[in-house]
């Protein structure tokens, strides 16, 4: 998997608010959620905790691929789009829930392996 352009990284530690992440279904049609329970696993992975994923988990299991959208602080949108990976145990799951709240369940960690990245509609990756 490519490395997020520094750009993109130092966006991400910059973001606000939640994190806007988009699956699609068999058929193609697509599910937004707002999602706040995320963190960056490394330079080419983003991890969204699922604590209350329906729609999204489905699609996930079903071979999704997806996207997630985030504003910075200097109201400067980002797009990551990628593979998504699901998982309910190993290094990433128990990484998950080091970050994840406790008042949450984080029944797995949903893995958007980065493979594009956008500013805007300007391609940085």
């Amino acid at each position: 998997m490519p490395e997020l352009p520094e750009a993109i990284s130092k966006a991400w530690d910059d973001r606000k608010g939640p994190v806007i992440f988009t699956t699609v279904d068999n058929q193609g049609v697509p599910n937004a959620i707002y999602a706040t329970c995320v963190s960056k696993y490394d330079e080419s992975s983003i991890v969204i905790a699922d604590n209350y994923f329906d729609k999204t988990q489905k699609n996930i299991l079903a071979g999704s691929q997806g996207s997630v959208l985030f504003m910075t602080n200097t109201d400067k949108a980002f797009q990551l789009k990628g593979t998504i990976e699901y998982h309910k145990d190993g290094a990433v799951f128990e990484d998950m829930k080091r970050w994840n709240p406790q008042q949450h369940p984080g029944h797995a960690a949903a893995v958007l392996k980065v493979g594009a990245a956008y500013s805007g509609a300007t391609k940085l990756l």
